[in-house]
């Protein structure tokens, strides 16, 4: 079989994104030793536009758009990303070729004061730029004030710093990444995004070869279980616009889902969890998202489309 010889990563230019990037040149140099591995870093819109929340500025989308146009020009030949920025349904003439392996997927809650969102006193300002975290925070905690939070994990840990929040909420894998574990003061028991924690490598399609190569990186266990967590977000329109949750786990023959709609406000909130096969996850999203839907989620979600266009 032949192997092969040049190969370029597209990357967004933030250093999570190139950590992630050298994490799998790494990978696939120790499976193609005489192959030349490079990374394209580039900037796209989501990490140009902080003023905004993604919700309101054009979504998931943005932070793979330019990287996509790269992999089409031929100048990249794969693109390498945290699975949860990825849109639910890609471009037609593209694919996810691997899902690696699923780093900690919980929420971290990192303050320089306080030991957990349960010692924050009432009107303390937490930063997020998450409508899931925002809705499932809210219901819980509706004393607190929550606050949009943008820019890559560095900018939003100097926020925090420099004093403009008594919190913030991150992804833990990042900050495991990037030998920041030290930051995290607790970890959240809220259900986490669709994909967080894992990373994916999209190609476009037609290269067959490609498809070959990246194939020992794939994460069966992960795969799958993002697989379930995808399709209940896709079912909903799966978009920043949405607080959904989703999170499935594999214990043997067993898949355990549980997926979460809420209002952003956290007033409405219709709460499932199914059992299935992994080795059909979709069908097992589809299951979980009709138990959110016998709860009403549809008119739930047409609150959170009505109070986004607010």
């Amino acid at each position: 079989m032949n192997t092969p010889t040049t190969l370029t990563i597209a990357s967004r230019e933030s250093r999570l994104a190139m950590w992630q990037a050298e994490h799998v040149r790494a990978r696939l140099a120790a499976l193609y030793p005489d192959c030349r591995i490079e990374i394209l870093g580039m900037s796209t819109r989501g990490d140009q536009i902080l003023d905004r929340t993604l919700s309101k500025v054009g979504g998931k989308g943005l932070f793979v758009k330019e990287l996509e146009v790269a992999m089409a020009e031929w100048r990249a030949d794969l693109a390498v990303h945290s699975l949860k920025d990825v849109p639910m349904t890609l471009p037609e003439g593209f694919e996810l070729a691997a899902v690696l392996e699923r780093e900690d997927p919980r929420d971290a809650f990192v303050s320089n004061l306080y030991d957990g969102l349960y010692a924050l006193p009432a009107g303390a300002v937490v930063g997020t730029a998450s409508l899931r975290r925002q809705a499932l925070i809210a219901a819980r905690h509706p004393q607190l004030v929550i606050e949009p939070l943008r820019g890559n994990l560095d900018t939003r840990l100097a926020k925090l710093d420099s004093g403009a929040y008594a919190a913030i909420i991150l992804a833990a894998a990042g900050l495991k990444r990037l030998g920041l574990a030290g930051r995290i003061r607790c970890t959240l028991d809220t259900v986490p995004a669709p994909g967080q924690g894992a990373m994916a490598i999209e190609v476009a399609g037609g290269r067959p070869e490609l498809l070959r190569w990246l194939a020992p990186l794939n994460h069966r266990p992960t795969a799958q279980s993002v697989a379930a967590e995808r399709t209940v977000s896709r079912i909903f329109g799966g978009s920043c616009e949405i607080p959904l949750a989703a999170y499935a786990t594999v214990h043997g023959r067993t898949m355990e889902l549980e997926a979460v709609i809420a209002t952003p406000d956290g007033h409405r909130m219709a709460v499932a969890t199914g059992l299935g096969s992994p080795d059909a996850p979709e069908a097992l999203g589809r299951r979980v998202a009709d138990m959110l839907i016998a709860q009403d989620a549809h008119a739930i979600l047409a609150a959170c489309l009505g109070a986004v266009a607010a």
